[in-house]
């Protein structure tokens, strides 16, 4: 049996994953491992691979002798990210000392008119980048790295849901206003009120009433 250069398939795999987490390749996008091949100029047997490390992940599924669809994410798995999410930052923000919480503002000062810009210019890939760097803020505030992994192994999920939200296009206005009051209830250590702001902040984004 021949070897999967460890080199190739790595890189098809971010290529691929890429092209999903921007929008390249939208949710019900039948990817054929021949094109795939052809465009990343290699062979079929690191995209295969690529692609079933892909399915691992819950980015596609693989249909034998017809390619891989790329999967929408379901309601359900919104919901159970937005779940996460929600109960990492309100504790980070809970556990954060007074020190670090009094530095926030100014740390996410340049973030929040980033956003701004981002919103503006209708860049909506770099507002998803600033806005996943905001809010993992507020579980680095806990300085318990076991939080962020955790935090962290769902990125991709969280990437791919700001994304979707249908808030961007329609009221960008309401997504930075939300940002700045979770902001400060988190300088002020109210994690009560963060935590009710974060719940209003993704049922609005996610539809999760």
């Amino acid at each position: 049996m021949t070897d999967v250069p460890a080199n190739a398939a790595e890189r098809a795999h971010v290529a691929i994953r890429t092209a999903i987490l921007n929008g390249d390749y939208a949710a019900g996008t039948m990817l054929s491992e021949s094109a795939l091949a052809a465009s990343l100029s290699m062979s079929r047997t690191p995209v295969r691979a690529a692609l079933g490390r892909l399915q691992d992940e819950g980015f596609v599924t693989i249909y034998p002798k017809r390619g891989a669809l790329v999967r929408e994410l379901t309601a359900a798995e919104v919901r159970e990210f937005a779940q996460v999410r929600h109960a990492l930052e309100s504790a980070g923000v809970r556990l954060a000392d007074p020190e670090a919480r009094a530095g926030l503002s100014m740390r996410l000062a340049e973030n929040l008119a980033r956003q701004e810009d981002a919103l503006h210019g209708k860049d909506f890939l770099q507002f998803a980048a600033l806005a996943m760097e905001f809010h993992r803020a507020f579980v680095e505030l806990s300085d318990n790295e076991t939080m962020l992994l955790f935090y962290d192994r769902i990125r991709d999920r969280q990437y791919r849901t700001i994304l979707g939200n249908p808030t961007l296009s329609r009221d960008p206005r309401l997504m930075l206003d939300e940002h700045r009051a979770l902001l400060n209830a988190a300088v002020s250590g109210d994690w009560h009120a963060f935590s009710e702001i974060l719940g209003n902040h993704q049922s609005h984004s996610y539809h999760l009433e």
